[in-house]
């Protein structure tokens, strides 16, 4: 095997690795899956963060809910 045809081997492995890491990068459901097992395993170590940004989120949108149906639209 000649040093250029080294040379595009090399080339073509580091191009697949390349295009399989883009892949791997661009795989929605599996970054998702790593994304809930994130949030699940912060969840399981300490639940109050999560607990407050719920009842948080929940009074914004039950104070947006209640401004839209109380206010007054002439």
């Amino acid at each position: 095997m000649s040093d250029v045809d080294s040379r595009i081997a090399a080339s073509r492995a580091e191009l697949e690795a390349t295009l399989d890491a883009i892949e791997d990068k661009l795989n929605v459901p599996k970054r998702m899956g790593e994304l809930s097992k994130n949030a699940r395993t912060s969840y399981e170590s300490n639940p109050m963060p999560w607990i407050i940004g719920g009842l948080s989120a929940a009074a914004v949108v039950i104070g947006v809910v209640a401004w839209a149906i109380l206010s007054n639209d002439d």
